[in-house]
């Protein structure tokens, strides 16, 4: 029996790490098509809902979603929680605090497709944090994520040298900073910390710090008006965007790594302009169905990268 099992492993242990790529991949595809509508919507809501004031709602319907799910685990694991309570608080600052307010301030001014296009450009920042931390990335995957960043740029750029950014573009700019460097500290995540208690915890952390800010845009805003056309937004941020895409995210991310999670996210643009063309009637031209090619062979590319180097090792 003992050898049976010897020869067995191999195979096993094969096809195990084979159905783990498999569902990273998945699971960070869900995340990136469901994050693409929550560009929509704060560019949706950017006359009618305060950035701030936005973002501190969406992480509290979060918080009361996750929170039946999570509070056992999480009451269980509180001695990791003030063991690990820094590198829950930067982790909550950079992927809840800050990322998101930082959305909903470009939606102020920037079109929902280019708050997309700009946040592909996240992947990179993963990709890096990944070469410095010593992790290599494959020639297979490096070529696809430079493919695919050649598709974001034409389609941002239209084919010329000059993107033309407007200022929302840029705090769009330093909301892809954030995410990626969310993204490539969860590959930090204690093994021990669970998936439920790392979620509840960032966003009842990420919602503490964002409440002063929040008294403040109340103060010198105002409040915004309950109706429909904000509250149906909020919720699906809240319970979509936050709760579900976060999961999946962070699930991608312990599975596959931030760099290969990051190359499903340039999915993003492709997914931002057919939700656009769904919802707002855009048609899309052939330069940018060209530049939809290059993003996707980028993506199937930079994703296979390096699966079938580890089935050897296995």
């Amino acid at each position: 029996m003992a050898v049976l099992d010897r020869v067995r492993t191999p195979g096993t242990t094969a096809a195990a790490a084979t159905r783990g790529v498999g569902l990273g991949l998945l699971l960070a595809a869900v995340a990136t098509v469901v994050w693409s509508g929550s560009f929509v919507t704060s560019r949706g809501l950017h006359d009618s809902v305060p950035p701030v004031q936005a973002a501190f709602w969406r992480w509290l319907v979060a918080l009361l979603v996750v929170a039946p799910l999570a509070l056992r685990e999480t009451w269980r694991q509180r001695a990791l929680i003030r063991r690990h309570l820094g590198f829950l608080t930067l982790a909550s600052l950079l992927g809840v605090t800050a990322y998101n307010t930082l959305v909903n301030q470009a939606g102020l001014d920037t079109p929902a497709g280019t708050m997309g296009m700009i946040m592909a450009a996240s992947p990179v920042v993963m990709a890096a944090y990944e070469r410095l931390g010593g992790r290599r990335l494959g020639a297979r995957r490096v070529v696809g994520m430079a493919v695919a960043c050649a598709g974001v740029l034409l389609l941002v750029s239209k084919g010329s040298l000059s993107l033309g950014l407007s200022a929302g573009a840029f705090w769009m700019i330093a909301a892809a900073l954030c995410f990626g460097s969310y993204s490539a500290l969860l590959r930090r995540k204690p093994a021990e910390l669970g998936g439920l208690t790392l979620l509840f915890t960032t966003f009842v952390l990420g919602a503490l710090m964002l409440a002063p800010v929040y008294g403040v845009s109340l103060a010198v805003q105002g409040g915004f008006e309950a109706r429909p056309g904000t509250v149906g937004p909020l919720l699906y941020v809240g319970v979509f965007s936050s709760a579900l895409a976060f999961f999946a995210w962070n699930k991608a991310i312990s599975l596959i790594g931030a760099a290969r999670a990051g190359i499903v996210y340039y999915l993003q643009p492709l997914c931002v302009a057919l939700l656009s063309y769904a919802v707002l009637g855009e048609r899309t031209g052939p330069f940018q169905i060209l530049c939809m090619v290059l993003i996707l062979g980028g993506v199937v590319l930079g994703a296979g990268g390096g699966a079938g180097r580890r089935r050897l090792r296995s």
